[in-house]
């Protein structure tokens, strides 16, 4: 008899499910397995509340194993000494596979090579619409900007990707080698809150189908911080409980099946989003020394103040719409896009710290951290990335804060000790009176921080630090 272990790792889903899909057709019966790999949680970059997604998403799959004469199997310790036990215990009854979709990190890379030069493995699907090496230019180099690597996977022939049906039996095979999903650490899997599968399809329909979704008033919606108007999708896309083939399907019918050219172009701006992932992915598959290094081959001696960065993390840097940021990091674990560069800005920029440091605390608090797409953001707004010239981009706090929080709704929310601030003095409340200050119980210095520095020296500062970097 032949078994296929279905060794899942992003791809938390039935649904447009490549590896399933090799899997099943490889063999009569199916383990499906999720390992929780020791190197990640025992990583300076792991992230609780990234964990307690991640079970809430197991327990979803678990559901729909158990509805299909099925159930997860679950293990933990290093994924190449657990596969390589499992092989041992049941080659010498069946023909084993393993099948897994295929992931791009470095570590990643590293591991499934690994797997695969031990043990008969196939890696299939991908977390990128268009996989590494795919997109490249005509002399077979790949793209280093983005807006021509967008025209290039722009300029492939689409046809809408027929997606993987769900299956109605996953036959798998019983063994008491494995224990079926009860982390001996947490509750048992009965007692988790699921994430179904299908609330999530039904997230991404609500966003992209309908002339009045959401995608035709994105290009507006997507920098409005109260109320966030994005899809909220990437922690999904992330684990896999969507695919990327899926989403991009979903832009691409919301592109053609409208007229107006306004909502057209709204949805064509939320695709972008998905090439901008796509890019990302491509850049840390070809150029892996950028997850420590920068893009460009510049040597910063950053500042690093220690007692900055402590407040830039905890949300005391007497700037409202920063500090709304970096709470809402630490409470919900997700932060829209537009906060996400305001705070990088402020961090890399205002206050000259190392890009590095604030990129390893977003994966230590983000669910949806990826590492692709956090550490390209991060390089681009350091101004160390794939940019040509981009060192003199400095986000003005207080105007974003104006502009994309116009009263204040966001900052209120998060800081609560400025919620009795006046609208006119919302956004830098250093401004406000003294009077002021004690009749709205908000007394700078006492009850909200001072700002930790001014932004136009700040600027200036920046500007003279970029304008020459040492080279390495």
């Amino acid at each position: 008899m032949r078994i296929a272990i279905w060794w899942i790792r992003r791809d938390i889903r039935l649904s447009d499910n490549q590896a399933l899909n090799a899997a099943l057709n490889y063999g009569e019966k199916i383990i499906p397995l999720f390992i929780f790999d020791e190197n990640i949680l025992g990583s300076s970059r792991y992230a609780p509340k990234r964990g307690d997604f991640l079970k809430q998403s197991l327990a979803g799959l678990n559901q729909a194993l158990l509805e299909r004469q099925s159930s997860l199997y679950i293990a933990h310790g290093r994924p190449g000494n657990l596969l390589r036990f499992l092989y041992d215990q049941l080659s010498q009854q069946y023909e084993l596979k393993i099948f897994a979709e295929t992931d791009y990190s470095p570590y990643a890379r590293r591991r499934d090579g690994a797997i695969q030069n031990d043990l008969p493995a196939e890696f299939v699907g991908s977390p990128a619409f268009y996989p590494p090496g795919t997109i490249l230019k005509k002399d077979l180099s790949p793209f280093l900007i983005f807006t021509p690597f967008s025209r290039a996977w722009k300029a492939q022939p689409f046809s809408s990707v027929s997606l993987i049906p769900k299956p109605a039996i996953v036959p798998t095979l019983s063994t008491g080698i494995l224990e079926k999903w009860i982390d001996q650490n947490d509750p048992a899997i009965e007692k988790i809150i699921p994430i179904e599968e299908d609330t999530v399809q039904l997230k991404l329909d609500q966003f992209t189908s309908g002339d009045e979704a959401p995608i035709y008033f994105y290009e507006v919606g997507r920098n409005s911080l109260e109320p966030c108007q994005t899809s909220r999708l990437s922690p999904y896309l992330h684990f896999g409980l969507l695919s990327i083939r899926h989403v991009v399907n979903a832009a691409q019918e919301a592109i053609h099946s409208i007229r107006d050219n306004e909502k057209q172009n709204s949805a064509r701006i939320w695709l972008d989003e998905l090439i901008w992932r796509d890019f990302y992915i491509h850049i840390l598959y070809h150029f892996p020394q950028t997850a420590f290094q920068n893009f460009q081959n510049k040597h910063i001696h950053w500042i690093n103040d220690e007692i900055s960065f402590t407040a830039w993390k905890e949300g005391l840097t007497g700037v409202p719409i920063v500090d709304a940021g970096m709470r809402q990091l630490l409470h919900e674990g997700w932060l829209p896009n537009r906060e996400r560069m305001i705070v990088a800005s402020y961090l890399t920029k205002d206050l000259l710290i190392d890009w590095r440091w604030g990129e390893t605390w977003f994966m230590k608090n983000l669910i949806d951290g990826d590492p692709a797409a956090n550490i390209g953001g991060w390089q681009w707004s350091a101004g160390t990335g794939t940019d040509a010239v981009p060192y003199f981009r400095i986000m003005n706090p207080v105007h974003q804060s104006q502009k994309f929080d116009p009263l204040g709704v966001y900052i209120r929310k998060y800081v609560p000790e400025l919620r009795g601030v006046p609208n006119e003095y919302i956004h830098d409340p250093g401004l406000m009176p003294i009077e002021i200050q004690k009749k709205v119980k908000c007394v700078i210095g006492k009850d909200y921080p001072a700002r930790l520095i001014d932004h136009q020296f700040a600027r200036e500062r920046a500007l003279a630090f970029f304008r020459k970097p040492q080279k390495e």
